[in-house]
């Protein structure tokens, strides 16, 4: 009996789960309000740019966003 609670309880999550990650498809009276500029990823290009600019400009963490180095100019 105390076999079951654990495989009861893992199916349940399980299935909770699942049914929390539904997709629902998008009407067509709702792509205006999806097409709006507050509801891009970056909805300024200026603050993108400047986000990216901070962003390698600290030291050791200019990833993979174009050319290699540290962050101190010495590339």
């Amino acid at each position: 009996m105390s076999s079951r609670v654990p495989r009861v309880l893992g199916i349940s999550i399980l299935l909770g789960t699942l049914s929390a990650c539904s997709f629902q498809p998008v009407q067509p009276w709702e792509h205006d309000l999806l097409a709006q500029k507050k509801m891009q990823l970056q909805p300024s290009a200026v603050d993108a740019a400047l986000d990216e600019h901070t962003y390698f400009s600290k030291e050791a963490s200019r990833g993979g966003a174009g050319a290699g180095g540290g962050g101190c100019g010495c590339n």
